[in-house]
């Protein structure tokens, strides 16, 4: 039988053990055990207004979404942290990235507005992936914008072993962004056609937000909800939160 003081003992020998166990524990791991896929709502707007329009009133009412986290659930620095608001109309899907900025732009000296640009997420670029049918994930559709405005719209279909992408998909998403003093704003706006169908409230879809900023061997993969991946890796169907339309 053990005493008191030998039972208090036992205790702070057993903490430090699993204090000694969690340090040596890889930080995607731990990352891991903590977080759970994440989930926001969409409110509805009765009036569109154009994607140009970064400073619309409209978006004071949307959700706060933030992106503080590396894919691989790590902590961001704050100069490269970022919001992500949305919101949707009858015709049409709103999204607002504003995204600190504190490093020097990654973007093309000649930006290309007028079609989609490949390879864009070479670069600086916000991204949406969502996925309309919460029961088939999997296949779901990829929109990202740039500091300069240029964008691309890709479908992705990930329900086989391998990833297949229509690099010919047209969503006719518009695009706009505003470059200011430490930080970058950038705005999509995607009608209902792209996805088949528009939801209605109280529906769920699934997808998720990320932001690549900088350039190697320091740059950064920034998600709404980490994929927790060995290695930057945004398609992860499993790791998608869930989005709420709402009225």
């Amino acid at each position: 039988m053990v005493g008191a003081t030998g039972a208090r003992i036992v205790v702070m020998i057993r903490s430090l053990f699993v204090a000694v166990l969690l340090l040596c524990l890889p930080p995607a791991v731990l990352g891991q055990q903590r977080m759970t896929n994440p989930k926001a709502s969409i409110r509805h707007i009765k009036s569109d207004f154009s994607v140009s329009d970064l400073k619309s009133s409209m978006w004071r009412r949307a959700e706060v979404l933030t992106i503080t986290n590396y894919w691989n659930g790590l902590n961001a620095p704050r100069h490269r942290r970022t919001e992500a608001r949305l919101l949707w109309s009858d015709s049409a899907l709103y999204i607002r990235f504003e995204a600190t900025q504190a490093e020097p732009l990654i973007v093309s000296d000649k930006p290309e507005l007028a079609k989609k640009t490949m390879r864009l997420w070479d670069r600086d670029v916000c991204e949406l992936f969502l996925a309309p049918d919460r029961e088939h994930p999997r296949k779901y559709l990829e929109f990202e914008v740039s500091p300069t405005g240029e964008w691309i719209d890709l479908a992705i279909d990930y329900s086989g072993a391998e990833r297949k992408t229509d690099w010919d998909f047209k969503s006719s998403m518009e695009s706009a962004a505003k470059i200011e003093e430490g930080s970058v704003v950038m705005g999509m706006k995607i009608p209902w056609t792209a996805f088949g169908g528009k939801p209605k409230a109280g529906d769920v879809w699934l997808g998720n937000l990320f932001r690549c900023v900088g350039k190697d061997p320091d740059r950064g993969y920034l998600t709404w909800s980490p994929t927790m991946t060995e290695n930057p890796n945004f398609h992860v169907p499993e790791k998608f939160g869930e989005f709420k339309f709402v009225k």
